[in-house]
C-alpha cells in the first residue's frame, strides 16, 4: 500500500523557518518527480515546489522563490521542503505528491500519489 506521510508543520513567526518532510513507503519514488502543493481555507491547492527524479530539476512557484527550497534523498524515499523567511500569506496545509510520468509539474491533477498534508501556521 502507497502511502505518503508529511511532518514538520507547525506555528512559526513571520520572518522563521519550517522544515517539512514527506516519506514515501510501499514502493519506491526514485524515478519520479516529486511536489509540494499548498492549500490555504477557500482556494485551490496550489503548486509551490517539485523535483526531478535524481535532483537534478528544480521548479518554483514565483510566490516561494528565493526562500523555499525542495531537495530529496532517494535513499530514504524522501522528500523535502525548507522554507525560510515565511510570511503569513504561507498559511495553509501543505501536501506532497508524486507525479506521474506525463504533465505538467505545476499541475495537481498531474499527481497521482497524495499524502494527507500537515499545516503550516505564520502569524504575523
Amino acid at each position: 500500500q502507497v502511502q505518503l506521510v508529511e511532518s514538520g508543520g507547525g506555528l512559526v513567526q513571520a520572518g522563521g523557518s519550517l522544515r517539512l518532510s514527506c516519506a514515501a513507503s510501499g514502493r519506491s519514488f526514485s524515478s519520479y518527480t516529486m511536489g509540494w502543493f499548498r492549500q490555504a481555507p477557500g482556494k485551490e491547492r496550489e503548486f509551490v515546489a517539485a523535483i526531478s527524479w535524481n535532483g537534478g530539476r528544480l521548479f518554483y512557484a514565483d510566490s516561494v522563490k528565493g526562500r523555499f527550497t525542495i531537495s530529496r534523498d532517494n535513499a530514504k524515499n524522501t522528500v523535502y521542503l525548507q522554507m525560510n523567511s515565511l510570511k503569513p500569506e504561507d498559511t495553509a496545509v501543505y501536501y506532497c505528491g508524486v507525479k506521474d510520468y506525463s504533465g505538467n509539474y505545476y499541475n495537481a491533477a498531474e499527481y497521482v500519489y497524495w499524502g494527507q498534508g500537515t499545516q503550516v501556521t505564520v502569524s504575523s
